[in-house]
């Protein structure tokens, strides 16, 4: 039976451990620019076997939370090359999570103050992120437009242009955000998909523009440094779809044959509970489908994880575990795993903006 501890390979990438540091958005990154700040927060956290990048914007219509970073001008990848560079130093392995938010998103944050791009002009019921005098408020997105069929070759190209960018900025890999309600994933699912063109209605025409920005991405800079994620059920960001397991068996089917690093499946609602009651799905199947068409990338598990329930996760098939909040207060995780140690707590406050307390100030374990 594997642990946590042993090495683990997920297409390019030879990881020490199958301890993944999911991906966090911490908003400390001004101007879209990453800083010298989370260089250190993200090498304090090397021990991981692989480091998610918080999501990080294809494109500035891309961007729906204030300061998080970009990967889409020379700034943004001279600030992340910081980076990598400290992180391989320090023996870790990194990758960046692509991210287009879609509509969930605010006219502040847009170019030229326009509103946010969907599949439809559907307004998400959530809230984005602004800064206000230097103090982070949650505010509700705005209305969206509904994507013209003649943009959506320009956005699979902002991916691929991203994807290419993340290699010149030295991160090991790619994975693409199709979850938690953001673009790919609001194409996916028909709560936000009433389109009537080759990317609505049915289960291949809304799957149309991940398998396109997938295909991109892996001709740019190969499937083996490419992994995605999926969030087949969670409510995140007022997303639902009315029969998700068709809709994702078929999704695990066509990356199955692609060659990818790892698939990163998230395991009912982000961040909540792991049962959505009247959200049923059969993660086994998924996998079992993912494995039938030939996939045999990393299968990355996460939401809510422990050391107890990740071995049992290990011991039913998973390949990796993704832990999240315990990375945030607990640099050190992958060692107090390891030794049973008890974990640091999570201050909330400091979860979204600010500067190194509550980023880069968690004690360690004493040598």
């Amino acid at each position: 039976m594997p642990f946590l501890s042993d090495p683990v390979q997920a297409g390019d990438l030879q990881l020490a451990n199958r301890v993944a540091m999911a991906p966090l958005t911490r908003n400390r990154s001004p101007n879209a620019v990453p800083t010298d700040l989370v260089a250190t927060y993200y090498t304090q956290r090397a021990s991981a076997g692989l480091i998610i990048s918080e999501a990080t914007a294809i494109s500035h219509q891309g961007q729906g939370y204030a300061d998080v970073p970009g990967l889409y001008a020379p700034d943004q990848i001279a600030g992340w090359k910081k980076v990598t560079e400290s992180v391989h130093a320090a023996g870790g392995k990194i990758v960046v999570q692509l991210w287009h938010v879609g509509r969930v998103s605010h006219t502040d944050l847009q170019p030229g103050n326009a509103a946010p791009v969907a599949p439809s002009a559907i307004q998400a019921k959530t809230k984005t992120v602004l800064i206000k005098d230097g103090v982070p408020t949650f505010t509700e997105t705005s209305v969206p437009r509904a994507l013209e069929l003649s943009e959506l070759p320009g956005i699979v190209d902002d991916y691929r242009r991203a994807a290419r960018a993340a290699i010149d900025a030295g991160f090991d890999g790619v994975e693409v955000h199709a979850a938690n309600g953001y673009l790919i994933d609001q194409f996916l699912k028909t709560g936000a998909n009433q389109r009537t063109d080759a990317y609505g209605g049915s289960i291949e025409n809304r799957a149309r523009l991940l398998l396109e920005v997938v295909n991109a991405i892996t001709a740019e800079i190969g499937a083996g440094r490419t992994g995605i994620r999926l969030s087949p059920v969670t409510p995140a960001n007022d997303v639902v779809d009315a029969d998700p397991q068709p809709l994702f068996d078929y999704v695990v089917r066509q990356l199955g044959p692609l060659g990818l690093s790892y698939i990163h499946v998230i395991e009912g609602a982000t961040g909540g509970p792991r049962d959505i009651p009247d959200r049923p799905f059969d993660y086994t199947a998924l996998k079992a489908a993912y494995r039938t068409a030939g996939g045999q990338g990393a299968w990355m598990v996460n939401n809510a994880y422990d050391k107890a329930l990740a071995e049992t996760a290990l011991a039913n098939g998973a390949d990796i575990v993704a832990f999240g909040r315990p990375f945030i207060a607990n640099p050190d995780l992958v060692q107090r795993l390891q030794k049973d140690a008890p974990l640091n707590e999570v201050n909330r406050a400091t979860l979204y903006g600010g500067g190194a307390e509550g980023y880069t100030d968690y004690p360690a374990l004493a040598a």
